[in-house]
């Protein structure tokens, strides 16, 4: 049997289990999947569970917010995903600490399954943690012309552009001062906040400044229809929801810690008649 979790706060309502016991039942692994909800966004306490979990003979596991970028620290083996996007969300166990970023694959998967082709142009980012910086090296393999971060947290988004640039990824901090003269020059908005999550429901831009661009994403997938993208398809634009993130990620982490090759039609037709959505 093999022994998976998911690391993180404010997790409860996280289909990850739902969606790994289902990737087991239609490829036939054996393995459990449970939620390890840390209370504290502290250093000391994601170690703690951590160091249980390898203890209590877990294969591997997922990180999720808030610790993606602390995550990284504890790796032994990072893949190349891991390295260039310098934080994590997949965790293999077998003696060293392995990792991967299946947030990285998984948005290149996800942008492709619904934009086809299309370049990515011109994109305002609004948040710069862990998932912000997988989905911004991963706009490096999908066209991307320039990409503006914006985040509350200054030197967070000055940190991530810098990363970028230091991998010729054309990357600028926007100051909230500027966000609306940006947000109309434009091709794509993308919510990598948790602001729209049920816990912190809301907006993460002003509304009116939706509505000029031609397409969007939101990482927030619970609920599964956010503000935001409600926002965007009233406009017209093309929306990338957090659940085809969610799907890929999940697809590549499942393939990553089993070996399996994962039939995306099966699994994704399985999931979405299993769930009902509005919940997700």
């Amino acid at each position: 049997m093999i022994k998976l979790g998911l690391i993180g706060m404010n997790i409860q309502k996280s289909r990850a289990p739902a969606l790994h016991r289902l990737l087991a039942e239609l490829h036939g692994v054996p393995l459990t999947y449970e939620l390890q909800e840390v209370e504290s966004n502290s250093a000391e306490a994601f170690e703690t569970t951590l160091t249980r979990l390898r203890n209590d003979g877990f294969a591997g596991c997922n990180v999720t917010f808030p610790f993606k970028q602390l995550a990284y620290t504890h790796v032994h083996c990072p893949d190349l995903s891991a390295r260039r996007v310098g934080s994590i969300n997949t965790l293999s166990f077998d003696g060293s600490i392995r990792a991967t970023n299946t947030d990285y694959t998984g948005f290149i998967r996800a942008y492709r399954h619904c934009q086809g082709t299309s370049p990515a142009g011109n994109a305002l980012m609004l948040g710069a943690g862990g998932v912000g910086r997988a989905v911004a090296f991963g706009l490096q393999e999908l066209g991307l012309d320039q990409l503006y971060v914006f985040d509350l947290d200054i030197q967070r988004a000055t940190d991530l552009a810098e990363s970028l640039r230091s991998k010729q990824i054309p990357a600028e901090v926007v100051e909230a001062e500027h966000l609306n003269k940006i947000s109309q020059q434009v091709d794509g908005l993308i919510n990598c906040t948790p602001v729209g999550h049920y816990t912190s429901p809301g907006l993460p831009l002003d509304p009116n400044l939706i509505g000029h661009q031609a397409w969007c994403f939101d990482a927030v997938y619970t609920p599964l229809e956010t503000e935001f993208l409600s926002a965007c398809r009233d406009h017209g634009m093309n929306v990338i929801s957090g659940f085809e993130l969610f799907l890929y990620q999940g697809l590549d982490a499942f393939e990553f810690w089993t070996g399996v090759s994962t039939n995306e039609m099966r699994a994704r037709s399985a999931f979405l008649d299993a769930f009902d959505l509005s919940e997700v």
